[in-house]
């Protein structure tokens, strides 16, 4: 069994992963990293058994109560990834894959089969243009106030758009803004990211990818000596050998067409 040398680690010692601080990859360099099959096993039934994502610590510590932890493995964080790995290679092309998502692991359906999926199930319900602009604003520019997110929509911010967000468990109080009346701060939750299907909040769009290119539909502007040009000044002197420039001529088919009315 080959290991990484690095200084021992506690489960302990692992963070949850909410906050972002361990990111571990969707396929962990652990070729090198031999584990028990029943780790693999045991991993594998975590995440099928928790309906919510399974943070990296959770599973060392099932992990190390199992003792199937090898005594000679001394980094701990290598060795939960590399028995992800193994997890992850052995759902390949399954219907269901193990994902990355809000903070942990997870099952989820493959890509691939999600349109088939989509006329059996019932879509999930959509919030309201309104509620999605407000979670957009609490997401890239949290922790904010009511007020703050007002001022960025510019409308008032109504108490039914945040109730829903709160009952949708997307966003949470983050605690209070150290300003006269103390108000409350407003950021997103692990549940934002489970359902958004991203890892942490580093996974957004920037906001440079959002904006797009409007095609410019107003016309050129005139010249300023063109603009002071009244309609009269652009009339061309007419040349005497045409006639009245200002007469225009008859149409050619004009003799036909009236022969055609007086058949």
């Amino acid at each position: 069994m080959t290991t990484l040398p690095s200084a021992p680690v506690d489960a302990a010692d692992l963070p949850d992963q909410e906050d972002g601080t361990l990111q571990a990859a969707s396929t962990p360099p652990a070729d090198s990293i031999a584990v028990p099959d029943e780790a693999v096993r045991l991993t594998e039934a975590l995440l099928f058994a928790n309906t919510e994502p399974v943070s990296l610590r959770r599973i060392a510590e099932l992990l190390e109560g199992r003792q199937l932890v090898p005594r000679d493995v001394d980094n701990l964080s290598a060795f939960v990834q590399a028995v992800l790995a193994a997890v992850i290679r052995h759902y390949e092309g399954r219907g269901v894959v193990p994902v990355e998502v809000g903070g942990g692991w997870q099952f989820r359906t493959a890509p691939d089969l999600a349109p088939a999926l989509t006329r059996v199930l019932d879509r999930p319900r959509r919030l309201p243009r309104a509620t999605m602009e407000t979670l957009a604003i609490i997401a890239y520019h949290q922790p904010c106030t009511r007020v703050e997110v007002e001022e960025i929509r510019g409308v008032s911010l109504g108490q039914t758009v945040l109730d829903t967000l709160i009952e949708a468990a997307l966003v949470a109080p983050k605690g209070r803004k150290e300003v006269p009346g103390r108000p409350v701060l407003w950021g997103t939750t692990p549940e934002f990211l489970r359902c958004f299907g991203l890892r942490s909040l580093s996974d957004l769009p920037r906001r440079e990818e959002l904006l797009v290119d409007v095609p410019d539909l107003m016309p050129p502007a005139r010249k300023p000596e063109q603009a002071q040009t009244s309609p009269a000044d652009t009339t061309t002197e007419a040349d005497p050998s045409e006639g009245d420039a200002s007469t225009p001529p008859e149409p050619a088919t004009a003799p036909d067409v009236c022969a055609a009315d007086g058949a």
